[in-house]
């Protein structure tokens, strides 16, 4: 465990959490929807993203999907199965098929999304083997993407 600014030791998964919430923090300097993304393998950060959808005008230019093309690059490979996703936000069911099939060993996510979010639609869209942890750093990650919308009415 690490000391983190919480006052107390935070756990491995919210070490990279906060990682992912600057990711979030750049997509929100850019005007994109605040969604970060990092990939460890290994104990080590592979990839960095944030949502690009605006930047790149493609809809599926989701954090998700930009990190999982980084860290492919990184391992050499399509499959990152020794590897877990942090993401501030539940993947939707694009991003979860995606992560699906590069077989990712775990996904970590901070906030549910109720309205999008994967396990809305189709619980059961990532892979057999994938573990799946919700609610890391839940109120930041949340706090993020409602300030942005909140900002653009």
């Amino acid at each position: 465990m690490e000391r983190g600014n919480y006052g107390r030791d935070i756990t491995p998964d919210e070490k990279y959490m906060l990682e992912a919430l600057k990711e979030a923090a750049k997509a929100a300097e850019r005007d994109e929807v605040p969604i970060g993304a990092v990939v460890v393998c290994g104990g080590r950060v592979i990839a960095r993203a944030h949502n690009l959808t605006e930047a790149l005008s493609d809809a599926t230019a989701h954090a998700e999907m930009q990190a999982i093309t980084m860290a492919a690059a990184a391992v050499g490979g399509k499959y990152l199965d020794k590897c877990t996703l942090y993401v501030t936000v539940e993947p939707c069911p694009m991003c979860a098929a995606a992560l699906a099939w590069s077989q990712v060993r775990r996904v970590v996510y901070g906030a549910a999304d109720e309205k999008r979010g994967y396990s809305r639609y189709t619980p059961s869209l990532m892979h057999p083997k994938t573990e799946v942890v919700g609610g890391i750093l839940a109120e930041e990650c949340g706090r993020i993407v409602t300030d942005f919308f909140r900002s653009k009415r």
